[in-house]
């Protein structure tokens, strides 16, 4: 009796589990489809102003409703999460190459050169991000890039100690021996075994990072340090809906909040439904 109750749990943890990666699935692809296809179809301008028509609530006409100047908010939320997510691939691709680079290097060489380069990763780690990414951003105009580089260059500490710890993995397996064995130098052995093996869960490490890099980008873009204020981006949304939110209208702060929220739970359960299945042992660990 105990088996089969135990047995009927497992399957309807894993049929919750295929639940979540499917809906996961749709709303991800229904966010591209909406970054991809709403700007170019749509035949209207997201910046026209009616005042006429300011502080709407959801409706047929406006189902996000209007912003403090009349604006199409759902328009606006588009063109916003489009922005945001551009930066948030962007910079999340170019933290990826940087950490993958930096820790296949420290756990490839070993030795002082493993030792300096974990130092300056724990140094640069004790600096809050936000803090770091405000002194690199007040050094250049407000822009989509000096906020790419402002989330990059904060963002790659993480990758680099997932890739070292992996590459310090697979230098203890028997390939790798048997690679040195037969006369392979190092860096054979870093470009043919080492960054092969760690690709996976530098991809992993990839895709979690974009939401986190969202988010990086829309506190900036909310304190006035990112994107500019006419461009549409989910940070400046919420920074320009605030004296709304104080007069009692709580859909221009609603709506981009939720256009931050629902993507990345949806990319956090595609991300971990890729670790289960690159992990089979950990996925049968979970299901018991």
């Amino acid at each position: 009796m105990a088996e089969v109750t135990w047995r009927s749990h497992g399957r309807a943890r894993r049929s919750t589990r295929t639940l979540r990666v499917r809906a996961s699935a749709v709303v991800v692809a229904l966010i591209v489809l909406a970054v991809l296809l709403v700007p170019p179809l749509a035949q209207l301008d997201q910046q026209a102003v009616d005042l006429s028509a300011k502080l709407q609530a959801p409706s047929w006409a406006h189902p996000f409703g209007t912003d403090d100047v009349g604006r199409d908010l759902l328009l606006r939320c588009v063109y916003g999460l489009r922005v945001s997510l551009l930066v948030g691939l962007v910079a999340a691709l170019v933290a990826t190459v940087i950490g993958t680079a930096v820790g296949a290097a420290a756990g490839a060489l070993g030795g002082w050169t493993d030792r300096v380069v974990m130092r300056a990763v724990d140094t640069l780690s004790s600096i809050p991000h936000l803090l770091l990414g405000i002194f690199i951003v007040a050094m250049f105009r407000p822009g989509v890039w000096p906020v790419v580089v402002s989330v990059a260059v904060t963002h790659w500490l993480s990758t680099a100690r997932i890739v070292r710890a992996e590459v310090l993995s697979l230098r203890g397996r028997p390939f790798v021996d048997a690679a040195v064995s037969g006369g392979a130098s190092r860096w054979r052995v870093a470009v043919r075994h080492l960054v092969p093996g760690v690709l996976p869960q530098a991809g992993l490490a990839a895709v979690l990072m974009v939401p986190h890099a969202m988010w990086h980008e829309s506190a900036l873009s909310f304190l006035g340090l990112g994107l500019p204020s006419h461009q549409a981006s989910l940070g400046n949304l919420v920074q320009t809906a605030r004296g709304s939110l104080l007069a009692g209208d709580r859909w221009p702060t609603l709506f981009p909040g939720l256009l931050l929220i629902i993507p990345t739970l949806a990319i956090a359960g595609l991300a971990g439904a890729w670790r289960d299945r690159r992990s089979p042992r950990r996925r049968s660990e979970l299901t018991l």
